[in-house]
């Protein structure tokens, strides 16, 4: 849909500019926090399973990724300083406006997901959650803002992530599909931009 695009592009374009200040601090601050790059990138799956590489504000030691899962839990001990406030605020993500230009996302849509979780969608619904752009935010990333604090408390986070998390964002993802609107994508903005400014609540319907 062009006036999707059309409205990414503005929107990211935009942002990057007003939040040039901003960005430049917040890549100061993870350069001296703690050695390594101030971008991390992760290869991901984007729209008819094009893979993708991710961008975010480093906030895990370097090497991390190597040292532990693929799904953050609770006080993870590879989160840096930085990292901390970086992820309760959401501030980590600002670099994926550059994906939104770039074309890989959009501002709003399905989470991207690694290879691995995709491979363990339904063949139903991987074409339908791939058939769009993924985005920045989306309904699941509202309702599982806390989802690292929610896994922290099972004693299997692995298993609750697959089982229980993941299917819950697949019906919020397919919902979006079926419904998406450059209204809903502003209510969803809208919502995103007020939950950065309040504490993190449990998973709830949007």
């Amino acid at each position: 849909m062009w006036i999707k695009r059309a409205f990414d592009i503005a929107f990211s374009a935009t942002v990057l500019l007003l939040l040039a200040p901003l960005l430049a601090v917040i890549a100061l601050w993870v350069r001296r926090d703690s050695p390594g790059p101030v971008i991390y990138q992760q290869e991901r799956v984007g729209r008819h399973g094009q893979l993708f590489r991710i961008y975010k504000f480093r906030t895990m030691r370097a090497g991390a990724e190597a040292a532990g899962p693929q799904i953050t839990v609770g006080a993870d001990a590879r989160i840096t300083r930085a990292g901390r406030f970086l992820r309760r605020t959401k501030l980590d993500e600002l670099p994926q406006f550059a994906n939104v230009l770039c074309g890989d996302m959009s501002v709003v849509g399905p989470r991207p997901e690694v290879p691995r979780y995709v491979a363990l969608y339904p063949a139903e619904v991987a074409a339908q959650v791939l058939s769009v752009r993924p985005g920045i935010t989306d309904l699941a990333s509202l309702a599982y803002r806390d989802e690292s604090e929610v896994l922290a408390r099972s004693s299997d986070p692995e298993r609750a992530y697959v089982q229980e998390i993941l299917p819950a964002k697949l019906q919020y993802a397919c919902q979006y599909v079926q419904q998406r609107s450059l209204w809903l994508d502003l209510r969803i903005i809208a919502r995103t931009a007020a939950a950065v400014f309040s504490a993190p609540a449990g998973p709830q319907k949007p």
